[in-house]
């Protein structure tokens, strides 16, 4: 068959745009069924090849979805605010408005090139006003019930783009995005309370089917522990609490440390012998990022306290205080104590600074190093814990330190608050205005949206406030509560704020009067299956599962969770096995590849190229073969015969691929159900050709990865359109072979194979392997000792 894949292709995407074929609205009468795929920032660089694999294996499980029936929602849209736009901007003089706008095009054209099948009316962008008004309500209702406030705190800053950064965004010690430096900063900032949800969070995760690899990235994120808080006296008077989940271990506790920005340092500033070497470590500390200060390759620094002591409470001794970068103040207390023979950081320490090293958990020589293996053991040298077994001596010092005031039971976590504030212009204006009289004030819900004014320069300024600063239009404002003169807030959003909950509006994206339909809400959500990145799971997920809870608890959503299923995909290296960026030059143009093989082919390769879940590198030259797979499938069409059923020759062939390219689909396992279907093409050619109901069945199967090719093939050949029919099923008994080939042992060494009846029982096993020609001749002359058949494995017969 002569077959033009640019035709087809155009043909296609134009009667699916035309008929709004994918298009989905609430129907009762079917089950529901909600695909979706992370939205793209839509950066100036548009997509490369490794953006369509999550895209395309999702609209394969979603049209696989649409044959089997169900009502499927499966959109797109763009997380379109955020810092790479704005500095592409400023650099070229541009408004990132008209930039996004661009970008936008640029991507949706690519999008549509591949024959994704989106609905594509639901379509979103996170910088339409229409949008972020509902941002900012949910920011209003996060307010009102304390889950967001203000803070003087000390934040990541990045000196090259000029902004605050969260934790989460801090890669080794540098801006994610830009790799610039970070330093910490005091600033004013508005916080989400996500920490109160910290429980929530980790207790949620019984409830959905995630891979478990994406659950313990969010539990270890998250960093529940259990222990106790601990009141250490001072020298001073003061009480140094920290909190440890090794309260058993106090009778070795020899020192503690401080964050250098704990505010007793300051108090104790007249006191201390030492003060200019611990504002000058205090200084260096301010300028590394807390990834830099807690990672546990490097050097162990500190200063020593001169002229305060701790004492520890439980055998009433001083011990020294130091200050070191490796305690952050944002993290548990801001103070630790150290048992230096129970752990690696603190023995290093200890050694350096010649602190004492007290055993208190038998085993280990702490002579040569720390024993860390140490949540099992004997307690010893701990007074009134000796001789008890660690988990009992947790209990008992727990007790101890309630009954003597000396502290008290505690949970901890690692989580910290989520910083919401940044001091740029392209995110979404945060919806309060500060009175004098009354404080923060927020916007009455009928002025929403705020929208960003028109800017000439979105230049962030050298003290670190936001341009919006600059601008006296859109600062002085009136106060709605009480009338008076007010200035509006001038940060702005985070990039995460739009995309935490971006799927809600997919399921009713034109409502002007209310986040989310009743009806729509209880017809779509939750999401059945989202499939993103692992690099996600810490951030986007996180944040968007805590919007999710906090909007249920506002009975505002009706499901805990928003995401039933969450999968993850490998990433698509380039051909030099790096991570493809246009810096390194290995960037693959997805319309460079479709416009010499096609879309289909693209599909094809991206999905066979490897296991979905793992990294895979591009190879051009292999998407010749994809294309070629293609071609053959389509020459089938030549000679075709009649026949509404499967021939003999091939019926197990294909129930056996119905059955596991329907499986693998469901797993994600793309390349052995790709793998699948060109085995049974392979036996197609063998057999001499198909009829026209084994072609009808193939091309339903190929449907989901290859669309256009298949729904021209489908409808050239008589069967109507394809994406209306209904999905290939298999019978169970006929997926297995009439034959199976079975292996021959001579007193337990191979000496053949033979093929025998899959049903054939072990005598007619034993039967046929003797009357054998090669294997009879073998024991002529013997005598068989003993008989061994293994239905449909093997024979084996011992003779001397």
């Amino acid at each position: 068959m002569d077959f033009n894949f640019k035709e087809t292709e155009q043909k296609w995407q134009k009667y699916w745009d035309d008929n709004k074929t994918f298009h989905a609205e609430i129907d009762h009468t079917k089950p529901k069924f909600y695909a979706l795929v992370e939205f793209p920032y839509p950066s100036g660089q548009g997509l490369h090849a490794g953006h369509p694999r999550p895209y395309t294996a999702m609209d394969i499980v979603a049209r696989k979805r649409r044959m089997e029936g169900f009502n499927v929602l499966f959109p797109f849209g763009w997380d379109a605010f955020g810092l790479p736009t704005e500095n592409f901007a400023i650099k070229n003089k541009l408004h990132p408005a008209d930039v996004t706008k661009q970008n936008v095009a640029n991507f949706k054209k690519q999008a549509k090139a591949l024959g994704f099948s989106f609905d594509w009316d639901r379509e979103i962008n996170t910088t339409d006003p229409d949008y972020f008004k509902w941002t900012q309500w949910i920011f209003l209702q996060l307010l009102k019930r304390g889950l967001a406030y203000k803070k003087e705190m000390s934040v990541n800053w990045c000196t090259s783009c000029k902004v605050v950064l969260a934790n989460e965004e801090v890669v080794n010690g540098v801006c994610e995005r830009c790799h610039g430096e970070v330093v910490h900063k005091v600033k004013s900032q508005w916080v989400l309370k996500i920490t109160e949800y910290a429980d929530k969070l980790i207790d949620g995760l019984t409830d959905v089917d995630y891979l478990e690899r994406i659950k313990a990235s969010q539990i270890n994120w998250i960093g529940r522990s259990e222990g106790a808080e601990v009141d250490f006296g001072t020298t001073t008077g003061d009480t140094l609490t920290v909190f440890t989940t090794r309260a058993d271990t106090l009778f070795g506790a020899t020192y503690m440390v401080l964050a250098p920005e704990h505010p007793l340092i300051g108090k104790w500033a007249d006191k201390l012998q030492n003060l200019s070497e611990v504002a000058a470590y205090r200084d260096a500390a301010a300028r590394k990022s807390d990834f830099e200060r807690a990672e546990l390759a490097k050097d162990k620094t500190g200063v020593k306290l001169q002229g305060v002591s701790g004492i520890n409470p439980v055998n009433g001794k001083e011990i020294p205080i130091f200050i070191s970068d490796y305690v952050l103040v944002t993290y548990g207390t801001g103070a630790i104590m150290a048992v230096p023979a129970h752990d690696d950081r603190d023995y290093e320490f200890a050694k350096k600074f010649g602190c004492d090293i007290i055993e208190v958990v038998k085993g280990g020589n702490i002579e040569e190093a720390a024993f860390i293996d140490s949540a099992t053991g004997i307690m010893v040298n701990s007074g009134f814990l000796d001789g008890l077994s660690v988990e009992e001596a947790k209990e008992k010092i727990k007790t101890w330190l309630v009954d003597n005031n000396k502290g008290k039971r505690k949970i901890n976590f690692k989580l910290r608050d989520w910083v919401f504030s940044r001091q740029r212009y392209w995110g979404e204006p945060i919806p309060v205005v500060f009175c004098e009289k009354c404080g923060w004030v927020p916007l009455p819900e009928s002025e929403l949206p705020l929208k960003l004014p028109d800017i000439d320069n979105p230049t962030p300024t050298d003290n670190g406030e936001s341009p919006l600063s600059l601008l006296e239009s859109f600062i002085n404002t009136t106060c709605p509560k009480c009338g008076g003169y007010a200035k509006r807030e001038t940060d702005t959003m985070p990039q995460w704020a739009g995309s935490s909950w971006y799927y809600l509006r997919y399921a009713d994206p034109h409502n002007d009067k209310e986040l989310i339909s009743k009806e729509a809400l209880q017809y779509w959500l939750p999401v059945d299956w989202y499939n993103g990145g692992m690099e996600h799971t810490t951030l986007h997920l996180l944040y968007s599962r805590f919007w999710h809870k906090a909007l249920f608890d506002m009975n505002i959503v009706n499901t805990p969770e928003p995401y039933l299923k969450r999968t993850a995909h490998g990433m698509i290296l380039g051909e030099d096995g790096e991570k493809m960026s246009k810096s390194r030059g290995n960037v693959v143009n997805p319309l460079d590849i479709m416009e010499e093989y096609g879309a289909d082919s693209f599909r094809l390769y991206e999905m066979f190229i490897g296991d979905f879940e793992k990294a895979a590198k591009w190879n051009t030259n292999s998407v010749k073969g994809c294309r070629r797979f293609l071609e053959r499938i389509a020459n089938l069409s030549d000679n075709l015969t009649d026949g509404d059923e499967y021939t003999p020759v091939l019926r197990s062939a294909f129930h056996k691929a119905i059955k596991k390219v329907t499986n693998d689909i469901e797993q994600l396992k793309f390349n052995t159900a790709i793998a699948a279907l060109m085995t049974l093409v392979n036996e197609i050619y063998a057999a001499g050709g198909v009829n026209k109901s084994e072609y009808r069945a193939l091309l339903i199967l190929l449907a989901p990865f290859a669309p256009h090719t298949a729904s021209e093939l489908f409808q050239v050949a008589g069967f109507g359109l394809v994406h209306l029919a209904k999905w290939a099923t298999y019978n169970e008994a006929l997926c297995v072979d009439e034959t199976v080939e079975i292996v021959l042992q001579l007193s337990g060494k191979i000496k053949g194979k033979l093929i025998v009846p899959t049903s054939a029982t072990t005598d007619e096993m034993l039967a046929l392997a003797k009357a054998d020609e090669g294997f009879a001749k073998l024991l002529e002359g013997k005598t068989i000792v003993k008989e061994i058949a293994v239905q449909g494995k093997l024979v084996n017969v011992v003779a001397r």
